[in-house]
């Protein structure tokens, strides 16, 4: 079969017979934007004049109509919601940025629950303060959130507490007591996970570890494994955002001595055989100078495009 060759031009579709005319359509436009019907929907037109005993057409040629005349989108008065700003946070060393969370733990019983509140140092990675509770309450946290501090001896006007937006996040009680310890409060924006990356990851860490039971008999079982658990994190895991170092030689100062040492074993073994080594002289990996919450996006400069 031969085919016509295509022009580049679509034909006009022909106006089918059973087609409102143009003045009909105009009737439709004007009820729909009409005073009585600007913020209702076609399927309530329809119903409602069909109740007044008068039918237009139906409520796919009344979309139509209006996708013909203006973009079809909500025509009801829709609340306004504020724009929240993109936490933007950098630590370049332990107790600078604090991040916390709260998660449930599957209890004995369908729908029991215990509730863990970790509180992370975003630089470190080293999990500074816990607390396992039958419930989510602003007090319990402020109560952590306070202990931590004296333990940690931060200083008025240093630390930054980052969190989403729960409820014991954003109370007055939680905001009263950040003001009090001089502690920057930090939210991240509504319905977005990515603003509070590092205690997202740590409980994935947790919950996906294997000695991790799925439930918990009860809170003295959760509390067991929570000090477990975290003393491993904290001592014993190798992260693999810092190095491969463990949260604990990294919150407190020995990741330039280990780097060290291990920069030595691996220059020893270059220098037994460097043959073995394609790639030239092996070094350790640095600890990153910094850990970002949104890092800024750097707008280039005329000369950096150059380049």
């Amino acid at each position: 079969r031969r085919l016509r060759p295509s022009t580049g031009h679509q034909q006009p579709r022909p106006t089918p017979a059973r087609a409102l005319s143009e003045k009909e359509r105009d009737e439709v436009f004007d009820t729909l934007c009409s005073e009585r019907f600007v913020d209702r929907s076609p399927a309530e037109v329809v119903a409602t004049l069909l109740d007044e005993d008068v039918y237009l057409c139906s409520e796919r040629t009344m979309y139509r109509v209006l996708a013909s005349e203006v973009p079809v989108q909500e025509r009801r008065a829709q609340r306004s919601h504020p724009e929240y700003q993109k936490p933007e946070l950098m630590a370049t060393g332990s107790n600078q940025v604090w991040s916390w969370d709260i998660t449930r733990l599957l209890g004995p019983k369908k729908w029991s629950y215990f509730y863990l509140y970790v509180i992370l140092d975003i630089y470190s990675r080293y999990v500074v303060g816990w607390m396992v509770a039958d419930r989510e309450n602003s007090a319990l946290a402020g109560r952590l959130i306070q202990q931590s501090c004296l333990k940690h001896g931060v200083q008025p006007q240093v630390l930054t507490l980052h969190s989403d937006r729960g409820a014991p996040m954003t109370s007055q009680c939680t905001a009263q007591l950040l003001a009090d310890l001089g502690v920057t409060r930090s939210l991240s924006r509504p319905q977005v996970s990515d603003d509070n990356p590092f205690s997202e990851a740590q409980f994935k860490t947790l919950k996906y570890h294997p000695s991790f039971p799925g439930r918990f008999g009860d809170q003295t079982q959760a509390k067991t494994f929570c000090r477990s658990f975290f003393r491993w994190y904290n001592a014993e895991h190798r992260h693999g955002g810092i190095s491969m170092l463990t949260p604990e030689q990294v919150h407190f100062g020995q990741a330039d001595q280990i780097i060290a040492r291990r920069e030595a074993v691996l220059r020893t073994a270059w220098a037994a055989h460097p043959d073995r080594f394609v790639s030239g002289q092996p070094k350790p990996k640095p600890l990153p100078e910094a850990a970002w919450i949104n890092p800024p996006i750097l707008s280039l400069t005329t000369q950096e495009i150059a380049l």
